[in-house]
C-alpha cells in the first residue's frame, strides 16, 4: 500500500528554481509543473500554483523537501491545506474509492494522474478559502448599504479590491485545469477512465463550478460598488459645477452693483 500526499506550501513556486534546489531526476517538466523521481517508486510533483505532491514518501522526506522550498513552513502535518489518498497496486480492475485508488499495475503515468488530481483538490481548497474571505469582505459593504443606504469605501481602496479579485480570478483560470485532461489520457483509454474517476471522487468539477459562482457574485458586487462610486463622483462634480456657476453669477451681480454706485 502506498500513499499520495499533496499540500499547499506557498502562494506560488518558481519551477526553474525548484528544479535547481531539489536536484532530483526529472521525469517531466514545463513552466507550470515539475515531476521528479526521489528514489525507486518514490515521486515528487511540484506545481507553479504552490502545491507539491508526494508519492510513497516518508514524513521526514516530505518535511525535508518542503523546508528546501519554503524554509519558513512548519511540518507538513501542521498544514491545513492538504489531502492524502491511499494507492494500492493489486492487479485488479482500476478503481477509485473515497480514500483509496486501486491500480491494475504500477504505472508511473497513472500515479502521476493521482498526484495531479489530489493537488488540484488542494488548490481548489486554497482558492475557496480566498474567495470566502473576499465574499465576507464584500458582505460587510452590502450589509452597510442595506442598513444605512451608503457605501463607506474610498475609490482607491475599491480599485485595489477589484484588482485583487481580478488577479485571483486569473490565477484560478490559469492554475485549475479541471475540465482539461493531460495529453496522455487521450492516448490511453485506461488512463482516461482513471482521470475521470479521480475527478468524480474529488468532486473537482462541482467544486470548481461552486468556486466560479462565488467569484461571479463577488465580481457582480464590485461592479455595483463601482457604479455607486461613479454616481457619487458624478454628483459631486455636478455640485462643484453648480457652485462655480453660482460664484460667477454672484461675482457678475456684485460688479454691476459696484458700477451703479
Amino acid at each position: 500500500m502506498y500513499s499520495v500526499t499533496a499540500l499547499h506550501i506557498k502562494n506560488s513556486l518558481n519551477i526553474k528554481q525548484c528544479r535547481l534546489k531539489l536536484d532530483l531526476s526529472v521525469i517531466y517538466s514545463d513552466s507550470d509543473e515539475l515531476f521528479m523521481l526521489l528514489r525507486e517508486k518514490q515521486f515528487v510533483y511540484v506545481f507553479q500554483y504552490g502545491v507539491i505532491a508526494f508519492f510513497n514518501c516518508s514524513h521526514s522526506d516530505i518535511n525535508s523537501i518542503i523546508k528546501v522550498l519554503n524554509p519558513e513552513l512548519k511540518s507538513w502535518q501542521e498544514q491545513d491545506l492538504k489531502e492524502t489518498i491511499k494507492v494500492e497496486v493489486s492487479g485488479q480492475l482500476t478503481q477509485v474509492n473515497f480514500d483509496k485508488v486501486i491500480l491494475h499495475e504500477f504505472n508511473i503515468e497513472a500515479i502521476r494522474l493521482v498526484m495531479l488530481n489530489t493537488s488540484q483538490s488542494v488548490a481548489l481548497d486554497k482558492y475557496l478559502d480566498i474567495t470566502d474571505l473576499l465574499l465576507n469582505e464584500t458582505t460587510i459593504y452590502t450589509k452597510e448599504l442595506e442598513d444605512k443606504g451608503r457605501l463607506r469605501i474610498s475609490g482607491r481602496k475599491l480599485k485595489r479590491f477589484i484588482g485583487r479579485v481580478l488577479n485571483i480570478k486569473n490565477q484560478i483560470s490559469e492554475n485549475l485545469y479541471i475540465f482539461d485532461s493531460p495529453d496522455i489520457t487521450w492516448e490511453n483509454q485506461e488512463l482516461n477512465r482513471l482521470d475521470n474517476l479521480l475527478k468524480q471522487t474529488f468532486d473537482l468539477k462541482d467544486r470548481y463550478r461552486y468556486l466560479s459562482e462565488r467569484t461571479a457574485i463577488i465580481k457582480e458586487d464590485l461592479e455595483l460598488f463601482k457604479d455607486i462610486m461613479d454616481h457619487k463622483e458624478s454628483s459631486k462634480l455636478e455640485w462643484i459645477i453648480i457652485a462655480l456657476i453660482l460664484v460667477e453669477v454672484i461675482d457678475l451681480f456684485v460688479i454691476r452693483l459696484l458700477k451703479m454706485f
